[in-house]
C-alpha cells in the first residue's frame, strides 16, 4: 500500500521527479518525490487556490506545504510576505527546503502537525490545500486551529472539492468565522475564511 502523504516518515523508496513552472512569467524549478503530495505536478486544486489568492503580505503560513509549489509561489511573487512552510512529513520538507533554495528565495520551513510547532504565533494569511484524506474529524480541527492563529483582520485560504464535501466544510467554518467563496473551478471551491473581533476600548 502507498505511503498517505501525510505519513510522517514515508517508507516508499525516493524516485525524484524534476518540475519546471512558469508562474506568470517567472521560471520556477523544483524537485517532487514519491510520498509526498503531488509527485511531478502541481495539482487542480492547487493551482486554483493559487490564482485566486489576492496579494499578501506581513506573516503568511503555508499549512501541509508538501514539496513547496504553495511557499515558493507566494513568496516569489509576493515581496511583502514572510512565508513560513509546514508539514509534518519529512520527506515534504526536505524538498521544500531544497526548492526554497533553488529558487533563490528565503523562506523559514518547519516540522510541525498542524500547529503543534507554532506555539502562539498568529499570521496574517494562512493557506493550504488541506489533508481531506486524513478523516473530518482531523481536517476540521485543522481549520478550527488555523482561524485561532489569524491575526487581527487576517485570512484562512483553501481549496476543498466540492464532493468531497466543500458545502458542508463552509457551513463548519461558519460556525465561528465569516466564509466567503472567491473561486470555483473544475468542481473545486476556494474558500476564504476570517474573524470578526471586537475593538477593544
Amino acid at each position: 500500500m502507498p505511503d498517505q502523504y501525510y505519513t510522517r516518515q514515508p517508507q516508499s523508496a525516493s524516485r525524484p521527479e524534476e518540475l519546471e513552472l512558469d508562474w506568470r512569467g517567472r521560471w520556477l524549478c523544483f524537485t517532487t518525490d514519491s510520498g509526498v503530495f503531488s509527485k511531478g505536478e502541481l495539482d487542480q486544486g492547487t493551482r486554483i487556490l493559487l490564482e485566486a489568492l489576492p496579494p499578501l503580505q506581513g506573516e503568511v503560513l503555508d499549512l501541509g506545504c508538501g514539496w513547496g509549489p504553495v511557499g515558493v509561489i507566494l513568496a516569489a511573487t509576493n515581496p511583502g510576505a514572510r512565508l513560513t512552510m509546514v508539514d509534518v512529513n519529512q520527506r515534504a520538507l526536505q524538498l521544500a527546503e531544497a526548492n526554497v533554495r533553488r529558487n533563490g528565495l528565503d523562506c523559514r520551513v518547519l516540522e510541525s502537525d498542524g500547529f503543534g510547532a507554532l506555539a502562539e504565533e498568529r499570521f496574517d494569511a494562512v493557506v493550504t490545500n488541506p489533508p481531506i484524506r486524513t478523516g473530518k474529524a482531523v481536517f476540521y480541527k485543522l481549520l478550527a486551529d488555523a482561524l485561532e492563529h489569524l491575526a487581527p483582520g487576517g485570512s484562512l485560504y483553501l481549496v476543498i472539492r466540492k464532493q468531497q464535501g466543500a458545502e458542508s466544510c463552509q457551513r463548519f467554518l461558519e460556525e465561528t468565522a465569516k466564509v466567503e467563496r472567491i473561486a470555483r473551478s473544475g468542481g473545486f471551491w476556494v474558500l476564504r475564511a476570517y474573524l470578526e473581533r471586537e475593538t477593544e476600548e
